[in-house]
């Protein structure tokens, strides 16, 4: 890997080649954001392989401090500055042993290769033999992952039991008899016949008995010796790792302590506004939480109707974005169900990044999974947030940006900025016309709620001693959002430690630097909307200083 950097003249050439470099050691990568080879192939995930990738990740570093940063303009000090954090976080994390946590309710080969394999270009015969040859070495994937998670056994570093719960169903998904409806076949099924049937070969031959494999290995080794501790300062360097976790994630230097009292703070706030939002209904019961999850008007008699409510909504939204944004991406996106496979362990929803060189759309998923626990009430905030104006324009708009590096147009580094973009969109509502029925308004409020809870009970199970039971009992006392959701996030953030707490904290610096810009009459909604897109994913401290330099603050 040394030869990459060798003979570096200049930036722009260093962040070439850096790419390039990511995109060969990382091909899943290259798919999903439309780069033009390497589709035929998986992230090497042997210990030999990781090892090499964590040694080699100074040398882009060494070879960007070889450059002078003051002969570089502006634009390209930004960059060098951005590139500098980005591989010095990727140094950090490599300091812990994170791939030994493979596999999870969330993550893992059983459902990250549906997603993969759906998001591969299919038009040519080349495109054809890059899916065949990826479903060849998909046995390669499950015993490298099997490896990982033995190497985790006898370090002591497993996943959580409790996460694992619903793996062994994941992974049967794979195993079903009906060809047609194998996650590794279904992309497949507008193409040629005689494709078709050399995939289906490979996937009734090799496929399925290494899925078989991994299904044993989880249920008869794995999930017996998974630890029954939650906290992922339970494990060897915990405490140190769980640090690197919150700065990698907040891109700020707060404590768990610090944020807990946060999002204390922030819930009782919250809780404050809903039931003021409450009184406003037409419920004049004793208990309204009940009546939000029991009422047959909020919840859906089919898949369909929930998916096409939400279509409703994202038509709704799209008259309002001109008067917010100026910059709008030319990339369009869909509404689809997420995986069956998936969705018993999956969020009510997420968005999925498309790629204009591929002509994938964006995708915004919606759990229709278990309908009685898919309220309507809350559907506006979430559309907000996934779709538009959220995830979708961040993501999209950046990777349209004309002049800035690939890194930076591409980045998915930056959680804080990301995610809190998405909930930042989600108090625009009033501005954009949503919000008008009050339940939706209390949705909105449970959802930012939803965010606030997550500051209290992230760093109370990692590092203040919390029990699952425990974080389950908060969630119920202050949400009322159904059993099984609340129990699904928490999980989440039990395999997530440090990326639930992005949210909030990078809601709350957007919605300080607005508040500062529009007070100073400097800028309107539409500049400082245009100032914090126009840069691509940023740490919140180099989103601050951008703002504070545009707009003289």
């Amino acid at each position: 890997m040394a030869d990459r950097y060798d003979g570096v003249r200049d930036l722009d050439d260093l962040f070439d080649r850096h790419w390039r470099g990511m995109m060969e050691d990382h091909p899943e990568t290259a798919t999903y954001l439309g780069w033009h080879e390497f589709h035929d192939r998986f992230t090497d995930l042997s210990r030999g392989a990781i090892d090499r990738r964590k040694a080699a990740l100074h040398e882009p570093l060494d070879a960007l401090r070889a450059i002078d940063r003051s002969t570089l303009d502006q634009a390209q000090q930004l960059s060098y500055d951005l590139f500098e954090k980005q591989v010095q976080m990727e140094i950090d994390a490599a300091a812990f042993p994170g791939e030994l946590l493979a596999v999870d309710q969330m993550e893992g080969p059983q459902n990250d290769l549906p997603f993969l394999l759906s998001a591969m270009p299919l038009q040519t015969d080349a495109h054809h033999d890059d899916y065949l040859a990826r479903l060849r070495r998909i046995p390669d994937v499950l015993d490298q992952t099997m490896a990982l998670l033995d190497e985790g056994i006898a370090a002591g570093v497993t996943v959580p039991a409790i996460c694992l719960r619903d793996v062994p169903a994941q992974v049967d998904a794979h195993l079903v008899d009906a060809l047609d409806e194998v996650p590794e076949l279904v992309p497949l099924a507008g193409s040629p016949a005689a494709v078709r049937d050399e995939a289906s070969a490979v996937v009734r031959e090799s496929v399925q008995p290494a899925y078989q494999r991994l299904r044993e290995y989880l249920v008869s080794t794995y999930l017996p010796a998974a630890r029954t501790t939650i906290a992922l300062t339970a494990l060897p360097d915990g405490e140190e790792w769980y640090a690197e976790r919150i700065r990698h994630h907040t891109t700020t230097d707060l404590d768990a302590s610090e944020i807990h009292a946060i999002g204390q703070s922030e819930v009782a706030r919250i809780v404050a506004a809903m039931r003021e939002v409450e009184a406003q209904t037409d419920y004049d019961g004793d208990d309204f939480a009940a009546h939000l999850r029991t009422d047959p008007r909020f919840y859906f008699t089919s898949a369909d109707a929930l998916l096409a409510f939400y279509r409703d909504i994202a038509k709704r939204i799209d008259p309002a974005v001109p008067r917010l944004f100026r910059l709008m991406p030319r990339l369009p996106f869909g509404i689809v169900p997420v995986p069956p496979e998936q969705a018993p362990s999956a969020p009510a929803a997420f968005y999925l990044q498309g790629s204009l060189a591929l002509g994938r759309p964006g995708q915004f998923f919606a759990n229709t999974y278990d309908l009685a626990s898919r309220p309507s009430w809350n559907m506006e905030s979430i559309c907000l947030h996934e779709a538009v104006p959220g995830h979708h324009f961040q993501i999209a708009i950046a990777q349209e940006l004309d002049g800035l590096p690939e890194f930076r147009r591409s980045s998915l580094h930056y959680t804080a900025y990301i995610e809190g973009w998405g909930l930042y969109c989600e108090s625009l509502g009033p501005e954009m016309g949503m919000y008008t029925d009050p339940y939706q308004r209390y949705g909105a409020l449970d959802a930012e709620l939803l965010r606030a809870i997550r500051l209290v009970v992230d760093t109370g199970m990692h590092a203040l001693g919390w029990t699952r039971e425990q974080a389950i009992a908060f969630f119920e006392a202050h949400s009322p959002s159904p059993k099984h959701e609340i129990v699904s996030e928490v999980d989440r953030y039990i395999v997530l430690p440090g990326q639930a707490l992005a949210y909030k904290v990078g809601e709350l610096k957007l919605q300080e630097l607005r508040r500062r810009v529009l007070a100073s009459g400097a800028g309107d909604v539409r500049d400082f909307h245009d100032e914090v897109l126009r840069h691509g994913a940023l740490p919140l401290d180099v989103l601050e200083r951008l703002v504070v330099s545009r707009f003289g603050l």
